[in-house]
C-alpha cells in the first residue's frame, strides 16, 4: 500500500496537553474506522505549529477524505517514493 506524508499546520499544537492530543487521536481513529482498511495511520510527529503524519493508503484522495471528515487540515499530502537512511550510504 502506498505511503504518504501529510503536513498539518495547527498553530501552537506543540503546547497541546496530553488530553487534547488524545482527543485528536480518538477523532482520527474514529474516522479511520468509518473509512475502512484502505487508509491507515502509522504515526505522527508533533512540532510547535505543525503535525507531520505518516499514513498508508490506497490513494491520496482517501488521505484527504480522512482530513475532511475529521476536520483536520491537510496542507500538503506527498506520496513517499522511497526511504533512505544512513545505511543507504554504505557500499
Amino acid at each position: 500500500m502506498p505511503k504518504f506524508v501529510i503536513e498539518r499546520a495547527i498553530p501552537n499544537i506543540g503546547a497541546a496537553s496530553a488530553a487534547e492530543l488524545q482527543a485528536v487521536s480518538q477523532k482520527s481513529c474514529g474516522v479511520l474506522r468509518e473509512l475502512g482498511t484502505d487508509v491507515q495511520w502509522v504515526h505522527s510527529y508533533v512540532t510547535g505549529d505543525k503535525i507531520y503524519c505518516v499514513y498508508n493508503a490506497t490513494s491520496e484522495e482517501l488521505v484527504r477524505e480522512h482530513a475532511r471528515k475529521g476536520g483536520f487540515p491537510a496542507d500538503s499530502v506527498a506520496r513517499v517514493v522511497t526511504t533512505i537512511d544512513p545505511t543507504t550510504a554504505e557500499a
